[in-house]
């Protein structure tokens, strides 16, 4: 009979600065499932649940998941949530077992604590003590603390970003907890930090620095004693004590060799922290270069970097939709434009009618600007539903809520009511519009759309449209980070 391992999965990135709190319902409307449904949802896709059940049925566990739970970046999870959240694992965990696997983002802050992740293995570590080994994974825009360090002995983290590894990692996870249930190995995780917000390129894997740095992390991995290394780039819009990139190393033995390769590898991150490979246009200069593509090579294709949905940013900022109108694009899509009064209330226009609307610009018009009075043609309408077919959500359901396409002077609009970042063609081609086709594709994402829209682009720039989740820091009200930190 194979170890009984218990399994959770507890998700979220926290944006401090977004006022709108994360609540049960914010679970529920991306994925709020007990163990059975989450298994027969999520465990043959593009997920780490997936990992450890391919490990799992490789070594004959018996394994109890009790929850998988994730809701869209935002504002900080409520008490309330968080006891939601941690009843069953918590309940669970009276048994009697030999590992545990939990699914984390890394980057939780609740109303109660800077640290969710910490507080997750603190009440589990209350519970199971101090022995049993816990493989957690996450993702590497994690800002990792040194208690998540100490209470969780291997922590591993995606390595590619955009994230197309996600079962990979949680196999690789799960084959250390084997080993280490098994007594092969008695591992630990050790931690480098660098005072800066995030590394210079957010963690791009697909170019830049990212590439040599996970080589050499890969090579390190070949020494029997370095289980597992992880190079983080943190998490910016928390405004907390340990925010920023890490490096972690699952190990054996020798720390303080150990912790060298891991401060060799942070050091990095600190001395090329002014390499950017990103350009960010304003929402004007990106507009002039659209008025004047062609798309005979494909589409160009402008992210909006700032109000990016995948990293708690409201997603209804007008500023470059209002900049593309200005300069009288055409052939154009854009999306999403996540205003739920505006979905609903196009739910009542017949397609093919006229609907005069105010749009977007709502939550905080600060950050991006306000609303937009506008009219145009109904496209489309209904139910948001959309499954994925690119290489990060494919297979996977999403839900917009009700969602309808507005044409407004050439330009599809997606409007949608439940806030998703941009990174599969099937989001617009659910909707009938086809991204392929149009000469401009504009879209709310930071580097996950290139896994999908690259192979269709034929240039790819993005913006900085200054909503929430601006590259200017100087914008945003940090109070509890330390200074100095990089670049504030």
């Amino acid at each position: 009979m194979g170890f009984k391992v218990l399994s959770a999965e507890i998700s979220h990135e926290t944006n401090t600065f977004n006022i709108r709190p994360t609540t049960v319902q914010c679970f529920q409307d991306r994925y709020l499932l007990a163990g059975s449904q989450a298994i027969s949802a999520r465990g043959d896709k593009n997920t780490e649940l997936a990992g450890l059940l391919d490990t799992g049925r490789d070594y004959g566990w018996q394994i109890r998941h009790t929850i998988s739970a994730a809701a869209g970046p935002g504002g900080r999870v409520t008490q309330s949530a968080f006891d939601t959240l941690m009843a069953p694992l918590l309940a669970a965990a009276t048994g009697d077992w030999d590992g545990i696997f939990l699914i984390l983002h890394g980057a939780m802050v609740t109303e109660f604590s800077e640290d969710g992740e910490g507080d997750i293995l603190h009440e589990l570590r209350a519970i199971v003590g101090p022995d049993i080994p816990i493989a957690v994974t996450l993702d590497p825009h994690a800002n990792v603390t040194s208690t998540m360090c100490a209470l969780a002995q291997i922590l591993v983290s995606f390595t590619t970003y955009p994230h197309v590894d996600i079962r990979a990692t949680g196999r690789r996870a799960a084959e250390m907890l084997q080993r280490a249930m098994a007594g092969d190995i008695h591992p630990r995780t050790i931690r480098a930090h660098r005072p800066m917000l995030e590394e210079a390129n957010g963690g791009r894997t697909d170019a830049g620095p990212m590439i040599d740095r996970h080589a050499m992390a890969r090579a390190y991995e070949t020494r029997g004693d370095v289980h597992a290394i992880s190079i983080n780039a943190g998490f910016p819009c928390a405004d907390i004590a340990e925010v920023g990139p890490t490096v972690l190393i699952t190990c054996e033995g020798d720390s303080a060799r150990h912790q060298a390769i891991a401060e060799e590898l942070a050091e990095d991150m600190w001395t090329r922290r002014f390499e950017k490979l990103n350009v960010y246009l304003t929402v004007t200069d990106a507009a002039d270069l659209a008025a004047a593509w062609n798309g005979a090579a494909g589409p160009l294709v402008i992210a909006d970097y700032a109000d990016n949905p995948g990293s708690g940013a409201y997603g209804d900022s007008t500023a470059l939709l209002a900049a593309l109108l200005e300069a009288g694009v055409r052939d154009a899509c854009y999306g999403p434009m996540i205003d739920a009064s505006a979905a609903a209330a196009l739910q009542d226009y017949p397609v093919g009618s006229v609907a005069t609307l105010s749009l977007g610009g709502k939550t905080a018009p600060a950050f991006g600007g306000g609303p937009l009075h506008i009219s145009g043609e109904m496209i489309w309408k209904g139910d948001g539903r959309v499954v994925g077919s690119g290489p990060i959500i494919g297979g996977l359901e999403r839900s917009f809520g009700p969602t309808a396409v507005l044409r407004v002077d050439g330009i599809d609009i997606l409007i949608v009511s439940t806030a998703h970042q941009m990174l599969d063609l099937s989001q617009f081609e659910t909707f009938g519009i086809d991204p392929s086709m149009a000469s401009v594709v504009a879209l709310k994402s930071m580097q996950h759309f290139r896994s999908a829209f690259a192979p269709i682009a034929g240039k790819i720039i993005v913006s900085d449209s200054g909503a929430l989740c601006t590259l200017n820091y100087a914008a945003l009200p940090y109070k509890n980070v330390p200074r100095p930190t990089f670049p504030l």
